[in-house]
């Protein structure tokens, strides 16, 4: 837990210095109602990424996050555009379920046909991808198709904060005492951190690596559902490449992509170095054409900086062991 902490210490020294930096190049980047929309920019972020860290933590990868996040926001607002009479709230449910199932196809291609993650999901990301083509035909649903209670939703402000954040907050709190507080969640850092020994004590690795896959699609469909209607607009390439900044998330994070250890907390302040990068270089006057590539760049730096901060602590406990 020591570890853990120094790791998001670490990262959240980095992201003080990320804002210092891009401050004085660009002063009105530091106010109020700037890092508000940042926040509200990766709460989507923060979501998806916690469903790739309960992945990762079993030793997996999964790849269609993206595309599960498309085919759910996709058939939610198809199904507000032709039956507008329908709760908004009936609606958030189904889009839950819909990348819960898609989730669960994972699942059960990993825990019971014992296909590697990165090869089924590596699949099923085409797969979902071209059910979003086929469902839309090709077209999208545009803000004027949408109802007005849908479109609005993630913009619902309470206390001055909006239901998108309010909503994430609520994924971080729960998914934190799951993992932390109950015993499921302590079997899910067990499958990564030693296969044998969690075989020995009697975890169902089958039902774990079941279940980390159907909670991640869960968590893809509520994000589908908070996209589409955030940005008012559903097309068949919603998200693409979305599912590598979930990976880069919980890498930068310090979730161990072997398995096994990594904390929510450190994927959430992962997320948002990537949103405040993203928000920061347009302020800053970068071109588009290089704001990929700086993007990337201080990725591997970061990942780099916390790979090297790892090892360091992990021999100065092999040596505390030793003495």
């Amino acid at each position: 837990m020591n570890l853990i902490k120094r790791r998001e210490f670490t990262l959240l020294i980095l992201i003080i210095i990320q804002i210092l930096l891009i401050t004085l190049r660009a002063p009105r980047f530091f106010n109020i109602s700037n890092f508000r929309d940042i926040l509200d920019d990766t709460a989507i972020l923060f979501m998806v990424a916690i469903g790739q860290m309960l992945v990762i933590l079993t030793s997996g990868i999964d790849l269609s996050v993206a595309s599960s996040l498309a085919f759910s926001g996709m058939s939610v607002a198809l199904l507000n555009q032709y039956h507008p009479e329908i709760s908004v709230f009936i609606i958030l449910f189904l889009s839950i379920i819909i990348g819960f199932i898609l989730g669960s196809f994972n699942g059960l291609l990993v825990a019971y046909g014992n296909i590697p993650p990165i090869i089924t999901t590596l699949g099923t990301m085409s797969i979902y991808r071209g059910l979003v083509f086929v469902l839309s035909k090709g077209t999208w649903v545009s803000a004027h198709e949408m109802t007005d209670s849908f479109r609005l939703f993630p913009r619902i402000h309470v206390f001055g904060i909006s239901s998108l954040l309010i909503i994430s907050l609520v994924v971080i709190i729960l998914f934190s005492i799951f993992l932390y507080y109950t015993r499921t969640g302590r079997e899910i850092y067990g499958v990564g951190g030693n296969i044998t020994a969690a075989q020995y004590v009697g975890i169902n690795l089958r039902k774990i690596r079941y279940l980390v896959f159907a909670l991640g699609g869960g968590i893809c469909g509520l994000s589908g559902f908070l996209w589409v209607a955030r940005y008012a607009s559903a097309q068949s390439d919603t998200a693409i490449g979305f599912e590598l900044q979930t990976i880069a998330a919980c890498v930068i994070g310090g979730t161990s992509i072997a398995g096994g250890s990594g904390s929510i907390m450190g994927v959430v302040l992962g997320a948002l170095f990537l949103g405040i990068i993203k928000n920061a270089l347009p302020v800053i006057n970068v071109s588009p054409f290089w704001q990929m590539f700086i993007q990337g760049f201080i990725i591997i730096v970061a990942i780099i900086i916390n790979t090297v901060m790892s090892q360091r602590n992990q021999q100065l406990i092999l040596k505390k062991r030793e003495l």
